[in-house]
């Protein structure tokens, strides 16, 4: 008796990376077939219908829901995988790929990647719950939130470049916020540039905000940063996680937070997610990810 294929739901964004989507699925999709795969291919015509698509392909019981993309749609698919047993694969092919960072899975390589997913080495890992929503990465609460809403609307440079630009620009003008913060049922209220809640160290391809947040280590860590002035001369020290020397600096390891500032909205895996205040928790392993 024959043994039954196996399939895989491609989760496709055909213009990730200014069409890497559409290339690095086109290079997958065989090699996961020559492995024995069958692949069913899932691209929908905006989010909400590729949402639609990824938690039907996980309730009819794929094997893997593979995210070709970048983060913002490994955020879409985590929406339909967040407390099953269905894993989550990755072929990077966006702009910040911070989930594959911490995965070590290649951003270059989608053969590479492929493999990762033929190989079908799991492991069970945390994420951060919003009442009926989810992140993996970082929510942004402050400056840095700004920052990605200017970058999103920015369609040039491309990559951590647009980033830097809209940084920059932000800068000239942001003022640090008040903020009420609930630690762990503790009440905290400061001005600050910036509150970050990270479930993993980065975001923004490679910013190193919430540095010594783990996926698995059952917390979200909170991070409080520093004036105007001291965020400009410590940016560059984001990228390699060393801000965290500064003695204005400072974080927490909690469970759950709520954090609340007028007029901010907030970002998650780099997409919007919803007006503040928010109240974020963590959600202990979660998620079932293909290493």
């Amino acid at each position: 008796m024959s043994t039954p294929r196996r399939e895989i739901a491609l989760l496709v964004n055909p213009t990730a990376g200014r069409g890497k989507g559409a290339r690095y699925a086109s290079l997958a999709a065989p090699r996961l077939r020559d492995a024995g795969f069958d692949v069913r291919l899932l691209q929908g015509t905006s989010a909400e219908e590729a949402e639609a698509l990824a938690r039907g392909a996980v309730s009819d019981g794929c094997h893997a829901l593979v995210a070709c993309g970048g983060d913002g749609l490994v955020h879409l698919a985590v929406q339909a995988l967040a407390g099953t047993d269905t894993p989550l694969g990755i072929i990077p092919a966006g702009t910040g790929n911070d989930v594959a960072r911490y995965l070590n899975i290649s951003r270059t390589d989608p053969l590479a990647a492929a493999d990762r997913v033929v190989a079908s080495r799991r492991r069970r890992m945390d994420l951060a719950r919003c009442g009926d929503r989810w992140f993996v990465t970082v929510l942004a609460a402050g400056f840095d939130a700004i920052v990605n809403e200017r970058a999103n609307a920015m369609t040039w440079p491309r990559g951590q470049m647009r980033y830097n630009l809209a940084t920059l620009a932000e800068l000239r003008t942001f003022r640090p916020l008040h903020y009420t913060l609930e630690l762990d049922g503790e009440t905290r209220t400061l001005d600050a540039m910036l509150v970050a809640v990270g479930n993993g160290p980065s975001f923004g391809g490679g910013l190193r905000i919430t540095e010594g947040a783990l996926l698995d280590d059952g917390y979200v860590v909170i991070i409080k940063a520093m004036s105007r002035p001291e965020l400009i001369r410590t940016y560059p020290k984001l990228f390699s996680g060393t801000h965290t020397t500064h003695p204005a600096y400072e974080h927490h390891r909690v469970r759950r937070v709520t954090v609340a500032t007028p007029g901010i909205v907030g970002y998650a895996d780099g997409e919007r997610f919803g007006a503040l205040p928010l109240t974020v928790e963590c959600a202990p392993l979660a998620l079932e990810v293909l290493l």
